[in-house]
């Protein structure tokens, strides 16, 4: 059994009491590394001619695989564990994200002008030209971040509160890489009726919609309404965002190996919403030979339990998982772990191209077909090629928001795509990168050139 990697989302901070003798914080880092722990930063907290108090910071695997590090290094009679803390929980005490105001009131003459009675004349502006409130307010530069918490990373149902966390997560990024000020909009209801007409009522404030972690086929429905009743640009970024840096991942992967969207054949498993919309895009970008698979095989045309987005996107052949991936060139993974073997891994086409996207877990570990692939990519920090929708939606939405684009079109995602994988100069392109890195800081205003270009091509932009 292949051992998942430690990482940081799994991440401890240990301070110990360690006797002031040679050889002693040996001994814990030992056993650390014999419990199958990534040790990281030591500190010295405090020092007497007895003991040495230090905090250890220390990845796992899972959480019960943190709890099997704690009891090694209790189980050392020297040692005193004095905390243990999880230091994931600890980042997200109180909260990622706060409200500032960009001004400051030092007199009243500040507070004059804020507020009553000189905020008076702005609104008399808007209210008589319209326009301006992407000018005189917040609208111009806020996403709403909308979920119902129906499916949420993973994770699957857990409510709006339990998305919470993951929506003020992507407020951060949307903060970090495009300077959007993006607020989460978690919805106590799963009806798409009720969705619909509350992000319609809510939209005035908002520039643009990014919908997130909102279950298939609801959000197809849910995506489509929007698009067609508000003139802000609406992205599900499960759907869009995922297909963009998918694409952008395999425009590289494909120049390494000497092959061409048009000629290939690509299957995906998981049709949900990413599946699908990789699929879509996919087609749009000139490849023929797409099969989309789900939890019972091949989506094909004599089966009877298709939604229509999957009905559009049937083939003629049924048959399971193992038999799509015979003589494939490329296998897209957006599922479950541990669905894919090495044996259907070795029965693609030579020079075979493996996405194993599913989070944590891929469908297939990399350690177990690195022989036999071209290239590789996960949805995981800690693998070479991660497939992260951070290189997609914080570009794409700076892009909408500075033409003021009233929709998003599939050119613009094409484009996108395009950007992302320009970013990784012919010279550097390798197997193990394809696609830049998340903290490329060229990234967003790339993606957003390009947007913004297609935008204007596409007779969407307002300016």
């Amino acid at each position: 059994m292949v051992r998942i990697t430690p990482s940081s989302s799994f991440s401890l901070s240990l301070q110990l009491s360690i006797p002031n003798q040679t050889g002693m914080l040996a001994k814990v880092v030992h056993a650390i590394a014999e419990a199958g722990g990534n040790l990281g930063n030591v500190e010295l907290i405090s020092r007497t001619r007895q003991v040495l108090v230090r905090t250890l910071t220390v990845n796992a695997a899972s959480t019960e695989h943190a709890e099997e590090i704690v009891q090694a290094v209790r189980a050392l009679p020297e040692i005193e564990v004095l905390a243990v803390s999880d230091r994931t929980f600890s980042l997200h005490e109180g909260g990622k994200i706060h409200i500032k105001s960009r001004l400051p009131l030092h007199s009243q003459e500040d507070l004059a002008m804020a507020y009553t009675p000189g905020v008076g004349r702005i609104c008399m502006e808007i209210s008589q030209r319209p326009e301006r409130v992407y000018d005189l307010t917040i609208k111009g530069n806020t996403v709403a971040i909308v979920t119902d918490g129906s499916a949420v990373l993973g994770l699957g149902n857990l409510g709006p509160a339990g998305a919470l966390p993951v929506m003020e997560g992507k407020a951060m990024l949307f903060k970090e890489f495009a300077d959007i000020d993006a607020f989460p909009i978690c919805l106590d209801t799963q009806d798409p009726d009720e969705i619909v007409e509350t992000v319609k009522h809510m939209a005035p404030v908002f520039g643009g919609i990014n919908l997130e972690d909102i279950s298939a086929p609801r959000c197809f429905e849910i995506e489509a309404r929007l698009r067609q009743e508000l003139d802000i640009p609406v992205f599900h970024d499960d759907q869009h965002g995922t297909a963009i840096v998918t694409l952008a991942a395999l425009i590289n992967a494909l120049t390494l190996v000497g092959k061409s969207l048009e000629t290939i054949k690509i299957v995906i498993n998981g049709a949900g919403a990413a599946g699908v919309a990789i699929a879509q895009l996919l087609q749009k970008a000139g490849t023929t030979q797409v099969i989309l698979c789900d939890s019972r095989g091949i989506i094909s045309c004599d089966r009877i339990d298709l939604t229509p987005q999957k009905r559009a996107l049937a083939v003629e052949t049924p048959g399971p998982l193992a038999e799509a991936m015979v003589g494939a060139d490329v296998f897209l993974g957006v599922s479950v772990p541990g669905v894919v073997g090495v044996e259907m891994v070795q029965s693609m086409a030579p020079a075979p191209i493996v996405f194993a996207m599913a989070n944590p877990i891929p469908e297939i570990q990399p350690e177990l077909v690195s022989e036999y692939v071209a290239v590789m990519a996960t949805g995981r920090s800690d693998y070479a090629n991660q497939i992260n929708n951070v290189l997609a939606f914080p570009g794409v939405l700076r892009g909408a928001l500075d033409c003021r684009a009233q929709a998003l079109t599939a050119t613009m995602y094409l484009e996108a795509a395009q950007a992302i994988a320009s970013l990784v100069h012919p010279q550097e392109l390798s197997p193990e990168h394809i696609i830049p890195s998340v903290f490329d800081q060229r990234v967003a205003a790339t993606v957003a050139s390009a947007v913004k270009h297609a935008a204007r091509v596409d007779g969407v932009a307002k300016r």
